[in-house]
């Protein structure tokens, strides 16, 4: 099986108040597959359970966020995840807290081979 990267999709997210790292990492990932339409995949009846998700997930804190929660809120397909340093937190000396924001990177791979070589009939 030969997987080719079809879709690559960047997005962002963040928790204003709460400094919430799980939920920066979510609206990320929300934000990242919003912007994601994949017409071809119904077009070439390629079933959305083939589709293998790597996902990774910038934030200062990453032992901070719930990986598995992240896997959970993806639509389709088989999802891997890992959450590296990066994003950026703003912070707020006089309240001893910070803004949290998160980047995410979803990279989308498939066997495209079996799909594209269907004879009509």
């Amino acid at each position: 099986m030969a997987l080719k990267r079809i879709i690559l999709e960047m997005g962002h997210g963040n928790d204003m108040h709460g400094g919430d790292y799980t939920k920066a990492a979510l609206r990320a990932v929300q934000d990242a597959i919003h912007h994601s339409s994949l017409p071809f995949m119904r077009s070439l009846e390629i079933p959305f359970e083939e589709l293998e998700i790597e996902v990774t997930i910038g934030v200062q804190r990453p032992y901070a966020v719930d990986a598995e929660d992240v896997r959970k809120s993806l639509p389709v397909g088989k999802a891997t995840v890992k959450i590296v340093k990066g994003g950026l937190d703003i912070h707020y000396p006089e309240f001893n807290a910070a803004s949290v924001i998160a980047t995410a990177a979803i990279a989308v791979r498939c066997d495209l081979e079996p799909y594209l070589n269907k004879k009509s009939v």
